[in-house]
């Protein structure tokens, strides 16, 4: 029997694969959820380079968003990534959700960085 953490995993690995196979050289906009934060970057994979990051855990954030690991936190941080990528010039990206459900905070997130104006 696999544990959780494996299982993850290769979910991840499942669609970090299918991803890279439909990208055609967009950049990806990578989502990691803890307990009490979610974190947003836009990463080029052919670089390697983060172009745009932001976070519940940044020290302005904070102040703001009394919680930083639920869904109206998750969906500022959408909009505040979305607003980050298109002071870089990026508009379009692909939605790398890792190997979360596209449920909840994830979706909150998607969703704030679509009104955003961010095209995925």
């Amino acid at each position: 029997m696999l544990s959780s953490r494996k299982l993850f995993e290769r979910r991840r690995g499942r669609n970090r694969y299918n991803l890279k196979r439909s990208a055609r050289g967009k950049v990806r906009l990578s989502v990691f959820r803890s307990k009490m934060h979610i974190y947003a970057q836009v990463i080029d994979d052919s670089t390697g380079c983060t172009l745009a990051a932001a976070s519940s855990a940044e020290k302005e954030f904070r102040s703001q968003v009394k919680n930083g690991g639920n869904k109206k936190a998750a969906g500022e941080v959408g909009s505040l990534i979305a607003q980050r990528a298109k002071d870089a010039g990026i508009l379009n990206v692909v939605f790398d959700r890792g190997g979360y459900a596209y449920h909840g905070r994830v979706e909150a997130l998607a969703k704030a960085a679509r009104d955003g104006g961010l095209a995925f």
